[in-house]
């Protein structure tokens, strides 16, 4: 195709995701992959308004640039996976620039077409020592969350000799934080904290929610789950754990590893539509793993019938909250005021096509500012992390990070807590960072 001027013809509606036909041969055909890849890759050659968003952009456009043709047909197909590698699947591309996203005629859907890139690819050649223990959220959290096991991890992630190891032997980047564990998790907190409220339905919401606490929350922010159940049993909202829980797939599903993920949709959708079917509604802390179970899944198994009805029952928290609002069910008798608050918007919570329900609600707060950052901070699970990606993670985050430091609010908050570390650890200012439902919990003054 030509670069000629581009238009939004045919995209007139709204975006538009296709099954992901995970599950058929040709989906794995490495000749029909490297075909949709060269078609989208000249479509977006042709259009280049993504180059910003992240690095796969420049990465396609540099090697098309420095070809023999200046044409992606002078691009070797064995370097093809260059572009692929620098996608994190945060679907920004597809969700905010991208004109010929379904239902234009040219069907570009950029991100499944990298997730379907990395999957074939990991079946080829598997993944690396390192990205496969990053990736198995649950083992990691496991061994590092045993007692006194807990205490040693976090002091060698602090020590500049042994992250300056770990760097060598694995990887990991020795000046990218990383999370603490705890040996207290949340499922061993949460079970003094459930009180019995008798739910009120109101709208969509049926007052009765079960918090699917992820890794992130169980092992490494079990304070988290505490401050989402203080604040939704003030709503009076019925609040507990979902019964049992594995990783949500996310990480995996990054990776390419999709028999991973398909195993993690074993192990919890029986237990999630189990709690659907009793009443609950569904949330989860981390952006992520709401989209996995609001959007990746449903469009991996679009004829399970028990996928659909968790993702019918599966909200954002703010999402949660703002719906009772609506209704008058949102308690907004708050104690004390949070002054300015810079809050980024994580990508993966923009994708899910809610507006911004955190701000929304925290705006609430008498003589409390919110001021959202609508771009990616550059962490995307573990691209922050890798030795590799880290300088490029840096510059994505830039812009945000700039703002931040303009804007010297009080609190740094994002509703991905992982985001909030990264854009705190690159900050010059003194704000502290925090998670929107802590924030609420404050303004409450609940204990």
């Amino acid at each position: 195709m030509g670069s000629g001027k581009i238009t939004r013809e045919g995209s007139l509606e709204a975006p538009t995701r296709h099954p992901i036909d995970w599950q058929s041969n040709d989906f794995w055909d490495k000749d029909s992959l490297n075909k949709e890849l060269e078609r989208v890759y000249d479509i977006c050659h042709g259009c280049r308004r993504c180059v910003s968003l992240c690095d796969s952009f420049p990465t396609l456009f540099d090697l098309i640039d420095e070809s023999e043709t200046m044409e992606v047909d002078g691009v070797d197909k064995a370097d093809y996976h260059k572009v692929v590698e620098q996608c994190y699947l945060c679907d920004m591309c597809y969700m905010a620039k991208c004109p010929y996203v379904p239902p234009h005629e040219w069907n570009v859907d950029f991100p499944h077409l990298m997730l379907r890139a990395k999957a074939v690819h990991f079946r080829e050649h598997g993944a690396s020592k390192r990205d496969s223990i990053l990736t198995n959220t649950d083992m990691v959290g496991k061994l590092a969350s045993i007692p006194f096991v807990d205490v040693t991890v976090n002091k060698l992630n602090k020590n500049p000799t042994f992250r300056n190891m770990l760097e060598s032997n694995l990887g990991v980047h020795h000046q990218a934080p990383v999370p603490e564990y705890h040996s207290n998790t949340l499922r061993k907190r949460v079970a003094p904290m459930v009180k019995s409220i008798e739910a009120q339905s109101m709208g969509r919401t049926t007052g009765k929610t079960a918090l699917f606490a992820t890794c992130y929350g169980n092992y490494n922010s079990p304070k988290l789950g505490e401050d989402f159940i203080k604040v939704f049993q003030h709503n009076k909202i019925h609040m507990e754990l979902v019964k049992t829980e594995v990783c949500c797939g996310m990480p995996k599903l990054e990776l390419g590893d999709l028999d991973a993920v398909h195993q993690a949709k074993r192990n919890n959708i029986p237990v999630l539509y189990e709690m659907v079917q009793q009443g609950f509604d569904l949330i989860a802390p981390v952006p992520s793993c709401v989209l996995m179970f609001k959007q990746e899944l449903p469009l991996m198994y679009p004829d399970d019938e028990q996928v659909l009805a968790v993702k019918k029952a599966f909200f954002d928290p703010f999402e949660y909250l703002f719906l009772r609002h609506k209704e008058g069910g949102f308690n907004t008798d708050f104690a004390q005021d949070l002054g300015d608050v810079a809050y980024h918007v994580a990508c993966h919570l923009r994708v899910q096509n809610i507006g911004l329900k955190t701000r929304d609600i925290l705006s609430l707060i008498p003589n409390t500012v919110i001021h959202p950052q609508e771009r990616c901070s550059g962490h995307d699970g573990t691209y922050a992390v890798k030795k590799e990606t880290r300088d490029k993670s840096i510059k994505i985050a830039r812009p945000v990070v700039r703002k931040i430091n303009q804007l010297e609010a009080k609190y740094l908050a994002s509703d991905c807590p992982m985001a909030t570390t990264h854009l705190t650890n690159l900050s010059e200012t003194d704000a502290q960072p925090s998670h929107p439902m802590t924030l609420l919990r404050m303004a409450y003054g609940l204990s």
